[in-house]
C-alpha cells in the first residue's frame, strides 16, 4: 500500500485536461489537486452491481463501501488500461471488456485520515462473466457484495455514512446511463 502512494497521476483541469502530473500522495494531501480517477462496475447477468468494502488498510476512507473497484490512471495510460490492472490486483478478474458511462468530479475529505479524494473520476461498467467469480486481495478488499442499483441508490440515500463519498455520484452516473438498461452486454449490443 505504501509503495503506491508514491505512484503518479495525472493532474487535469475541470474539464479533465491534462496538466501535468503528481504522486497518489500528494494529491491525496489538503487541500488536495485534481486528478484523473476511475471507478468500475462489474454486474452479473441480472444486473447487479458488485461492491467491494474497502480493506481496513487503505488511507481513504477505510472500511467503507465502495463500487467494484477504483483506481488511477498513469500519466497518459488509458483509463480502461489502468482499470483492467486494478480489477486484477484488486478482485482477481481479468479480461473484462469496459464501457465509459460518464464523469463525475468530486471533492471529499476523510475525518478519519486527514486525506482528501479530489478526483475527476472516469466511470467504468462491465459485465462478469457466468462462471468468473472474484478473489479479493485481503490487503484491498474487506468483502464483497452484490446488490441492484435501485436498492444501493435508496441505501445511500438513506444513510450514506458506510459508502465511500464517490459512491453515490458515480452509481447515479451508471443508473442515468443508456447501458443501465443492458445488464447482459456492456457494449450494447
Amino acid at each position: 500500500m505504501t509503495a503506491r502512494e508514491s505512484h503518479l497521476v495525472e493532474l487535469v483541469d475541470a474539464e479533465g485536461a491534462a496538466l501535468g502530473s503528481a504522486t497518489v500522495s500528494d494529491a491525496h494531501t489538503a487541500p488536495g489537486r485534481l486528478h484523473r480517477a476511475f471507478s468500475v462496475f462489474l454486474r452479473d447477468p441480472e444486473g447487479r452491481v458488485l461492491l467491494q468494502q474497502r480493506a481496513a488498510a487503505k488511507t481513504r476512507f477505510p472500511l467503507r463501501w465502495a463500487n467494484t473497484c477504483c483506481g488511477h490512471p498513469l500519466p497518459g495510460e488509458a483509463v480502461t488500461v489502468a482499470a483492467a490492472r486494478r480489477m486484477v490486483e484488486e478482485i482477481g478478474v481479468a479480461d473484462v471488456p469496459l464501457t465509459e458511462v460518464g464523469v463525475y468530479a468530486y471533492y471529499a475529505e476523510d475525518p478519519a485520515t486527514g486525506r482528501v479524494e479530489y478526483e475527476y473520476d472516469h466511470v467504468l461498467v462491465g459485465d462478469l462473466p457466468i462462471g468468473v467469480h472474484p478473489e479479493p486481495d485481503p490487503d484491498e478488499v474487506a468483502d464483497l457484495r452484490w446488490v441492484a442499483v435501485p436498492m444501493l441508490l435508496g441505501e445511500i440515500e438513506s444513510d450514506s455514512r458506510p459508502y465511500a463519498p464517490w459512491l453515490l455520484g458515480v452509481a447515479q452516473r451508471l443508473a442515468a446511463s443508456p447501458l443501465a438498461a443492458h445488464p447482459s452486454r456492456a457494449d450494447g449490443r
